[in-house]
């Protein structure tokens, strides 16, 4: 054996989960494809249920350090009137936590501080793996094979060893394309953030620590598209400029060697996480469209299950199994409910944006408030609790 687990993907989830092993004083390897391990991308938010497993986790202290405090946000028309205001303080409240928008960066920078440096091997690929009764082998694309008793699959949506478990779990495309970036805030001081819905597409914003804004744009298309790879932000300037303030002013102030694109995509969720041996956990196992702003939050959810189910009285495999039985439900809710979101955020008809942006306006809160009350109906650390 190389080692007790091997750790497959150097994310949040697998830098998280690789932390929490080492406090257990589990031996573990972790492996990560890029020869350079940093966060990339732009910000995401830390949910005040992310910030309590961080607390479960013994991380929560330093990490609030690095993130953006968020009381508010609001999802808004394209001229700026206010369709819905999730409520941020009743999560907070639920977990007695505070919500916050954190640079992928900073918290890539953080918890790869935390662990042993010899434990973690770059430039390797996984390519395939073996499955016994007692040991699970990974093949990885420079020819190298490593064992171990136990393997977490944590590396993305793109997950080959996933798809090698389930072959029907290839990534599908959400119908939208993403462009990101951070960028100063001096000029514009913007302190707080916003989700804005049009025809045009979406366009959400949050503040960042040291003076930053983090943005995103949503347009709708076919994937792997030409013109969407070479879109400038001159050209997003041009499709978001008759959106309210101070959108136009944050395009405009946005370099394109800043800009990052993506399609959104996500994976049909799961039958199961667990294969006897083996784990499957964050994007990997249930990646989501980024609607509810719970991807990261759930993959640290992941690993504060995880380790309490590894510290209980029972072996790996069983907590591997007992894992799965408390995280199936929960995260094909947020899937589910991410995607339907999405949909409706992303509609372009006239017609039926008048009629969304009508009815959020004269609906009830409590009906408004429905998919965050369901999320937050149950601890994610009580669920089905052995």
């Amino acid at each position: 054996m190389d080692s007790e687990f091997l750790i497959i993907g150097g994310g949040v989830a697998g830098l998280t989960a690789a932390i929490a092993l080492q406090s257990i004083g589990r031996d573990f390897r972790l492996f990560e494809q890029s020869q350079l391990l940093q966060g990339i991308g732009a910000g995401f938010g830390l949910a005040a249920n992310a910030m309590q497993a961080l607390e479960i986790l013994d991380l929560k202290a330093e990490i609030e350090q690095l993130g953006y405090y968020i009381d508010n946000y609001n999802i808004r028309s394209e001229k700026g009137e206010i369709l819905f205001s999730p409520d941020t303080k009743r999560i907070s409240e639920q977990y007695s936590q505070k919500n916050f928008a954190i640079h992928r960066a900073d918290l890539h920078a953080y918890l790869l501080s935390k662990i042993q440096r010899d434990h973690i091997i770059l430039g390797k690929r996984a390519q395939k793996l073996e499955q016994e009764e007692n040991v699970v082998r990974v093949f990885f694309e420079d020819g190298s094979v490593y064992t171990a008793k136990y393997l977490i699959i944590a590396d993305g949506v793109k997950s080959r060893l996933r798809q090698q478990l389930v072959p029907s779990s290839t990534p599908r495309y959400a119908g939208y394309t993403c462009w990101r970036a951070t960028i100063d805030n001096s000029d514009i001081q913007l302190d707080t953030g916003f989700e804005t819905w049009g025809r045009a597409g979406r366009f959400g914003v949050t503040p960042l620590v040291d003076n930053r804004i983090y943005w995103y744009a949503c347009v709708n298309g076919k994937p792997n598209s030409p013109a969407f790879k070479n879109t400038t932000t001159n050209d997003l300037w041009k499709r978001f400029q008759h959106y309210h303030a101070p959108i136009p002013k944050i395009l405009a102030a946005t370099q394109d060697k800043n800009l990052i694109w993506s399609d959104i995509i996500d994976i049909e969720p799961l039958q199961h996480l667990a294969y006897h041996n083996i784990l499957i956990i964050g994007d990997a196992g249930h990646a989501t469209t980024p609607n509810m702003g719970q991807g990261a939050c759930q993959a640290i959810e992941d690993v504060a299950v995880l380790i309490d189910e590894l510290k209980r009285d029972k072996t790996t495999v069983e907590a591997f199994r007992s894992f799965e039985k408390r995280r199936l439900a929960r995260t094909r809710y947020i899937t589910e409910t991410s995607q339907q979101i999405g949909h409706i955020a992303q509609w372009e008809n006239p017609y039926l944006i008048t009629l969304r942006n009508t009815l959020a306006k004269i609906l009830p809160n409590r009906i408004k408030q429905h998919s965050l009350s369901k999320l937050l109906s149950k601890d994610f650390m009580q669920i089905n609790t052995p």
